[in-house]
């Protein structure tokens, strides 16, 4: 079998959630199956660490596709010659993005339709792509894997799509992420809060992960507790909105609040290890991988009560209102003052993580391919 795969968010340095979605189960994939070729398109010039096999033939697909008209370019004019030259059997697409003008069979990784709920979070170019092509993609697709329960149900109510198309395929996680001693704690709280405690909060800074909410919300508890608790912010400032920096600088404590940045998964694994809790209060999630990391780390996890955020986590979750944040800030006083609370929300998370790890999320993946494969050869 031949497989062509949409690689082009194998970033070396770069990779974030359907990034690493992507990494881990094509390398599981390619090296557990080096009977099947697989080949790799790139929209540029692609670093080694990502050809994981002598099965694995990379393609460097001319136009970084980064903007709705490239994506338009690449996909639906560039993408399905290389598909017929090549003669594969399947293009597989772990962003969801697919070629409308090919007839080659078609799987979609569809992680979400956040841009359904919330459009104005998008630039106004990108939200009109999604809004427009999404739908056809869907229709399109010979199956289709997204990453949760909630997410298979979203797609069928809002495209109208048969619930046998899609599969459940839940993310995994990194070994990486794992519990750390006392020691590595405080020195990993002197490195970034100058020793004091933190909640932490991971992803890019943008509208639908609420970090309007979350700064209220912190300000709240420091102003109703006399703590030296920090919130410790992990990510890019993708789009650091009005709304954000009106909640920022209306802060009282926001000197208690720390931007790291972006850190290496090493890094990113200690200090969330080294945490009170992690705070992930997003409007919407297909997902939400940092729930996860936060369990495998023995991390208790505050969370929104909305989307797929209680399916990830289970019992291991303190559920807030994310449109509330008193609400939040009830939850962060939860996590600080209830010791007893803290050790039953860990011990459920050592349970909760049991289901998700990559080399399960590979497997099923690979089921939706094999499936996808022998359904269009049924009907040829």
């Amino acid at each position: 079998m031949k497989i062509a795969v949409n690689t082009r968010l194998l970033l070396p340095g770069k990779l974030e959630g359907i990034g690493w979605f992507t990494y881990e189960t094509l390398k599981r994939i390619t090296q557990s199956h080096p009977e099947h070729e697989f080949l790799f398109l790139f929209d540029r010039e692609y670093s080694e660490e990502f050809i994981f096999g002598d099965n694995v033939t990379p393609i460097i697909v001319p136009l970084q596709a980064r903007h709705p008209i490239l994506y338009y370019i690449w996909f639906e004019w560039l993408v399905p010659p290389i598909l017929r030259k090549h003669k594969v059997d399947l293009f597989l697409s772990p962003d969801g993005y697919l070629s409308l003008q090919s007839e080659k069979p078609q799987l979609a990784v569809i992680h979400d339709i956040n841009f359904e709920y919330y459009p104005r979070h998008l630039p106004w170019f990108e939200r009109k792509y999604y809004r427009f092509f999404f739908p056809k993609f869907a229709e399109k697709a010979r199956r289709i894997s997204t990453v949760s329960q909630f997410s298979k149900e979203d797609i069928i109510r809002h495209y109208e799509i048969e619930p046998e198309k899609i599969d459940v395929v839940y993310n995994g996680v990194s070994d990486v992420y794992k519990p750390v001693n006392e020691t590595v704690k405080a020195a990993t709280r002197k490195e970034f809060t100058n020793g004091n405690e933190y909640f932490i909060f991971i992803g890019s800074i943008q509208p639908r992960k609420n970090l309007a909410q979350l700064f209220k919300a912190f300000d709240a508890f420091k102003k109703a507790n006399n703590t030296d608790i920090r919130l410790l912010i992990v990510g890019e400032k993708r789009w650091w909105t009005k709304a954000i920096e009106k909640a920022f600088s209306a802060m009282e404590f926001q000197d208690d609040v720390i931007f790291s940045g972006r850190l290496e998964q090493e890094d990113l694994s200690r200090a969330l290890a080294s945490s009170l809790a992690l705070v992930y209060v997003s409007f919407f999630e297909g997902f939400g991988i940092p729930i996860v990391e936060a369990m495998n780390c023995d991390v208790p996890v505050i969370t929104s009560n909305v989307t797929s955020m209680p399916e990830v986590a289970g019992k291991a979750g303190v559920y807030v209102s994310p449109f509330d944040y008193q609400s939040i800030r009830e939850g962060m006083e939860k996590i600080a003052f209830d010791k007893e609370l803290v050790a039953e929300l860990i011990a459920a998370g050592k349970e909760q993580r049991q289901i998700f790890s990559w080399d399960l999320t590979a497997e099923k993946l690979w089921s939706s391919i094999e499936t996808c494969v022998n359904e269009f050869k049924s009907i040829s």
